[in-house]
């Protein structure tokens, strides 16, 4: 492990917020950061909103090179919390304890405590080998997950965070991406030649495709219990039709859970009764609650993306809020809105 100093005085920038009235549905919606520069939410199955909801982690190119962090919503303020050569913007993720935070500076995977800013490495990519897309945190902490490529080849590695180690999942021709761990199995989901959904253990045993839903499948998260995943699927016709559906791997089922507004990105809430989502509809790009147990939808606001697929979106951990990310104004940023009218309170 090498050891890596502090950034020196924790740097805390003013806020940037600003309040406007949505233009189609007249909610309120807070952007949260300044689009004259760039802020990005991490990768969507990193740990990005705090517990109490207060903060969430970020990424921001506002001191003229991409940092890491910690935006509080409330007053708006930004306090610094590294000082990267190469931050990886997508592999962001809180410690479950939230004391530390971990990030990627170029091939360097880094642990920094929060208290002080100081920073370690934990571990670093083999000469030939970089970064593929994805990178999560099992839910107690004690592995990371992330996927490197050399050529035509991808595997998935697996990192200890307690006692620094690094073992290889699984190793295979083409691409893997998005590995994300199973809550309470020792399993990892991972979409693999961009677009089946594989499932593989731990120990790289019992490595096999989900039997899902005829067409490409799309964005696809864990159910909070780790018994079912929750997935895109899209249809071959003209317009795409867009299907949230649900898998359950050990029982080799599938079924649908509703027809979507073509949402092309989505995120659960901590119970997965409510799914917030974004359309990939050029004459309504909107923002959409969908509920569950009555399949309706109800459009919050507009994300006026250029690309509605690099939306990002996030549930606090009690339900009573949402942050997206959209380009709408200019370069990336963080807009946020409440769901207290809307929602009933999940326990985070």
């Amino acid at each position: 492990m090498l050891l890596r100093g502090a950034i020196g005085p924790s740097q805390v920038y003013p806020s940037e917020r600003r309040r406007y009235s949505d233009p189609t549905t007249e909610l309120e919606v807070v952007r949260l950061t300044d689009p004259a520069h760039a802020t990005y939410l991490p990768s969507p199955f990193a740990r990005t909103v705090t517990r109490r909801g207060s903060a969430l982690l970020c990424a921001s190119d506002r001191t003229g090179s991409m940092q890491a962090f910690r935006l509080d919503w409330k007053n708006g303020e930004a306090r610094q919390l590294t000082n990267c050569e190469a931050l990886d913007r997508e592999a962001l993720s809180w410690h479950p304890d939230e004391r530390s935070l971990f990030c990627f500076d170029g091939p360097a995977l880094l642990r920094v405590q929060v208290n002080n800013l100081r920073s370690r490495v934990l571990y670093r990519l083999p000469e030939g080998w970089k970064k593929g897309r994805g990178f999560s945190i099992s839910e107690d902490g004690l592995y990371a997950f992330l996927v490197e490529n050399r050529q035509s080849r991808s595997r998935i590695r697996m990192v200890g965070l307690a006692k620094p180690s690094a073992t290889t999942v699984v190793e295979l021709e083409g691409t893997a991406e998005d590995p994300q761990p199973r809550p309470r199995r020792a399993g990892i989901l991972y979409r693999r030649n961009g677009e089946s959904l594989w499932l593989v253990n731990y120990d790289g045993a019992d490595n096999r495709p989900l039997r899902t839903a005829d067409g490409k499948s799309g964005p696809a998260f864990w159910s909070a219990d780790g018994r079912t995943v929750l997935y895109l699927s899209y249809s071959g016709e003209t317009p795409r039709r867009s299907f949230l559906r649900e898998h359950t791997p050990d029982a080799n089922a599938d079924q649908l859970v509703s027809l979507t507004t073509q949402f092309v990105s989505f995120q659960p809430n901590a119970d997965d009764s409510v799914f917030v989502g974004a359309s990939g509809s050029v004459a309504a790009p909107h923002i959409l609650l969908l509920l569950r147990v009555t399949h309706r939808e109800m459009t919050l606001c507009e994300h006026g993306a250029h690309r509605a697929q690099e939306v990002k979106l996030l549930f606090t951990r009690d339900s009573q809020r949402i942050f997206f990310e959209s380009d709408r104004h200019g370069e990336p940023a963080i807009y946020t809105m409440s769901l207290q009218a809307l929602v009933e309170p999940t326990e985070g």
